[in-house]
C-alpha cells in the first residue's frame, strides 16, 4: 500500500456474519452496548469436548440465505462468507449493473485458517463408515481454504484479482492490505474480508492442542484479557467482508466513502513466543503509521488483539506503549471481540468493520467481561465511549507467530 500514489482504497460497504447480530447494524448496536453473547457450546458432538464456552452464529439458516446449488458445494465458513459479501454489496450498493461490462474491475480476497472442517468431517465418516462411493464429489474443494473466494467470485461474477491469503490470524488485516495494493494497481473494487467456522467436533478436537484456549465453563470468565483472572482466548464463529474501491470509483458512481485503508504492516516472530512479539507488533505498528504518514499521537483509538493470555496480553501492552510512545498510555484501548469470541481470521476484520463504524458514529465500543485491567493502558469498559475519532488503529496477532497492524482514517462526516 502507497498512499503517495493516486489511487486511494476507500471501504463504502459492510457486511457481518457474527455472534453478536447479522449485518452491520445488527452488530454494531450490540456492540456499542457492550453485549457479550459468550455461552457454553451447544453445537452437536462438541457436549463432551473440553472447550465449554464459545461464541456462535445462532439463528442462522444458510438455506433460506445461499442458493442450493452452491449450498450442496460449500461447508459452513463459505456459508457466512457468502452472505456477508452479499451483505458488503448491498451496503456499498454495488450492483451487478455496476460491472456488467467490467467485471475483471471486480476483485474477490479472503484470509482463512482452517477452512471447511464441519464439510470435510461429514464426507471423512461417510468413507469411513459407509465406503468410497458415499463421499461426495465437492469434498474436493468445499473443505478448502480459498472455497470463500472461489464461490464469492463465481457466485457474483466477479473476474477481477482474486487470492486467499494464509497467514495465521492476522491473515485477516493482510486481506485487507492485498485489497489495497490491488486498488493501488488498478483494480476499481474488491470484496474482502474473512470468516470462520471452527465450532464443528473435528475442528474444535484440533484447536484443543492450542495451549492457549481457554476451557473456563463460566461465560462470563472464560475470556478476559489484560486482566489479572486471563485464562486464554475463546473461539467465534463468523466474520465480515467488506467492499474496499479506488475512491475516485466509487464518488463517481455516488457510493457514500466511509474510511480509508491509510496503513498496514506485518511481521512475524514465531509460534507462541508471546514476550517476542512485543517487538514484532510494535515494529508492524510503526510500518503502518509510516504508510499512513501518520503520527502516535494521531491515533485516537485502539483495537486491541486482546489474547487473553497473561504474556501476551503484557507484550501487546508495552508494544502500545513502544510504538505510540507515551500517547500509547492515554489512548483508548477497546477489545469488543471479548463479547462474541475470536473468530480466528474474521476476528481483526471484524474489529475493522467495529473501527469504521466507531469513527462514523463518534463512539468507542466497550470491552465486555473486563473491568480489573492490570496494564497500563486506557481499556474502555463498561459503557461506549463518545469521542472524536479520525483515525484508529487495529491489531492482530495469531497463533502461530504473524503480527500485522492496520491504519483506517475516517473520510466522511459523523452520522446524524
Amino acid at each position: 500500500m502507497n498512499t503517495s500514489q493516486a489511487r486511494r482504497p476507500v471501504v463504502t460497504g459492510i457486511g457481518v456474519v457474527a455472534p453478536n447480530g447479522t449485518g452491520a447494524g445488527a452488530f454494531w448496536k450490540t456492540t456499542q452496548e457492550g453485549v457479550s453473547v459468550l455461552d457454553l457450546v451447544s453445537r452437536e458432538g462438541c457436549e463432551h469436548l473440553p472447550l465449554r464456552v464459545a461464541g456462535e452464529v445462532r439463528d442462522f439458516d444458510p438455506v433460506a440465505l445461499v442458493e442450493e446449488r452452491y449450498l450442496v458445494q460449500t461447508d459452513r465458513f463459505t456459508h457466512y462468507a457468502m452472505v456477508a459479501a452479499d451483505l458488503a454489496l448491498d451496503d456499498a450498493r454495488l450492483g451487478r449493473a455496476d460491472y456488467e461490462d467490467a467485471p475483471y474491475g471486480v476483485g474477490v480476497v479472503t484470509a482463512a485458517g482452517s477452512g471447511g472442517g464441519e464439510f470435510g468431517q461429514r464426507e471423512l465418516q461417510r468413507l469411513w463408515g459407509q465406503g468410497s462411493r458415499y463421499v461426495g464429489p465437492y469434498q474436493s474443494i468445499a473443505w478448502f481454504y480459498a472455497a470463500s473466494t472461489g464461490q464469492i467470485s463465481i457466485r457474483g461474477g466477479f473476474k477481477g484479482p482474486c487470492a486467499v491469503v494464509a497467514s495465521d490470524e492476522a491473515g485477516g488485516l493482510d486481506a485487507l492490505m492485498h485489497a489495497a495494493r490491488s486498488i493501488h494497481r488498478g483494480t476499481d473494487a474488491v470484496v474482502v474480508g474473512a470468516a470462520e467456522a471452527p465450532l464443528a467436533p473435528y475442528s474444535v478436537v484440533c484447536q484443543l492442542g492450542y495451549e492457549d484456549l481457554s476451557t473456563c465453563e463460566d461465560p462470563a470468565r472464560a475470556y478476559r484479557p489484560f486482566t489479572a483472572d486471563a485464562c486464554g482466548f475463546v473461539p467465534a464463529e463468523g466474520g465480515a467482508m467488506l467492499v474496499v474501491e479506488d475512491e475516485t470509483v466509487a464518488l463517481a458512481r455516488g457510493a457514500r466513502v466511509r474510511a480509508e485503508l491509510a496503513g498496514h504492516a506485518a511481521t512475524f516472530t514465531g509460534a507462541s513466543r508471546w514476550e517476542q512479539s512485543r517487538d514484532g507488533l510494535a515494529r508492524a505498528i510503526g510500518g503502518a503509521l509510516a504508510e499512513a504518514g501518520c503520527a502516535p499521537e494521531e491515533i485516537d483509538v485502539v483495537f486491541a488483539d486482546a489474547l487473553g493470555v497473561p504474556a501476551a496480553d503484557r507484550a501487546e501492552a508495552l508494544a502500545i506503549a513502544d510504538a505510540l510512545g507515551a500517547h500509547g498510555r492515554r489512548v483508548p484501548v477497546t477489545a469488543p471481540k471479548t463479547g462474541i469470541g475470536r473468530a480466528y481470521c474474521g476476528a481483526p476484520v471484524l474489529d475493522t468493520a467495529a473501527a469504521v463504524l466507531a469513527m462514523e458514529h463518534g463512539l468507542i465500543p466497550p470491552t465486555p467481561n473486563v473491568f480489573d485491567v492490570c496494564h497500563d493502558l486506557d481499556v474502555v469498559t463498561g459503557r461506549a465511549r463518545p469521542a472524536e475519532l479520525r483515525t484508529a488503529l487495529v491489531l492482530s496477532r495469531g497463533l502461530m507467530g504473524s503480527n500485522a497492524a492496520l491504519v483506517l482514517r475516517h473520510l466522511d462526516g459523523p452520522l446524524a
